[in-house]
């Protein structure tokens, strides 16, 4: 080609020579970096966690205890051991929960007829007293009570035979189960029923007696007594007869141990069982 062709390009032209070769590459720009995690602020919910904790804190420790919440805190207790002391109680009653209606009514016609009885001693006592206040011979109605005195106290030390209406009580136990404390829980109930004068087999009973577990048999007082075991008591018979056949009572006790109870009513018992009388060796009468 030549130069002065249209498109020729002399030394002269003011565009750069292409430089021989195969064309270079440009560098890929590089990534921004990715600007930083900004702190959270003191603020966020990191920091109102770790305050409510400190609140919490320092709101239970130290505790501050108010007259008022102190006052509160006893009457809850003492409201909690009463309700405590009141189911106890109506778990020891649960043993006449499963009792029918009649037995009930006889329980509760027993606790009138004691009470009954504890009106009349209270009635005859304070009939003595005023006795003794307005009688004109004072001296003698002194001296009648003092003997009327002594035969009761007689009888009830066993140093006197007594006789009288009451019961006869006869424990057949020929497996030998009964023990000792099963004839005393007899004798308990029947005193509590109004008993005044009681003997067991040959052994006049007394307030100092006792019973203990011996070789083929009991023994009151160290008097060893033997099958079967024979009650003989003086007192009201329709008081007497009902404490020993209430439910769970002396006479289901001793059914539970194969034991036979009869219990029998009688207008006229006997106890001549008498005990010796006990001479004080250093206790004089005040009288002396």
């Amino acid at each position: 080609m030549r130069d002065d062709e249209p498109g020729a390009q002399g030394p002269d032209s003011g565009d750069a020579p292409r430089p021989s070769g195969p064309p270079r590459r440009q560098p890929l720009p590089e990534a921004a970096p990715e600007p930083a995690a900004e702190p959270l602020p003191e603020d966020g919910p990191a920091a109102a966690e770790l305050t409510g904790r400190q609140r919490l804190v320092k709101g239970l420790w130290p505790p501050r205890v108010t007259r008022a919440q102190l006052t509160v805190a006893v009457l809850l207790f003492v409201l909690g051991l009463g309700l405590a002391i009141q189911v106890r109680s109506t778990n020891d009653t649960g043993a006449l929960r499963g009792a029918r209606q009649d037995d009930l009514v006889r329980i509760l016609d027993e606790l009138d007829d004691r009470t009954e009885r504890l009106e009349d001693e209270k009635q005859r006592l304070e009939d003595q007293r005023t006795e003794l206040e307005n009688s004109s011979d004072q001296a003698e109605e002194a001296r009648r009570q003092t003997v009327e005195k002594e035969r009761q106290l007689g009888i009830l030390a066993g140093n006197v035979a007594a006789t009288g209406p009451g019961i006869t009580v006869t424990v057949q136990d020929a497996a030998g189960a009964v023990r000792a404390d099963m004839l005393l829980d007899a004798v308990q109930e029947l005193r509590a029923a109004g008993a005044e004068a009681i003997q067991v087999n040959d052994v006049r009973v007394v307030a100092g007696t006792y019973l203990s577990d011996g070789s083929g048999g009991v023994n009151v007082d160290g008097n060893k007594i033997t099958r079967p075991y024979r009650f003989k008591v003086i007192g009201n018979p329709q008081d007497l007869e009902p404490a020993l056949n209430i439910p769970g009572g002396v006479v289901q006790t001793l059914e539970k141990e194969q034991a036979t109870v009869v219990v029998t009513r009688e207008e006229k018992i006997v106890v001549d069982a008498l005990r010796p009388a006990e001479q004080p060796d250093y206790a004089r009468s005040s009288n002396e």
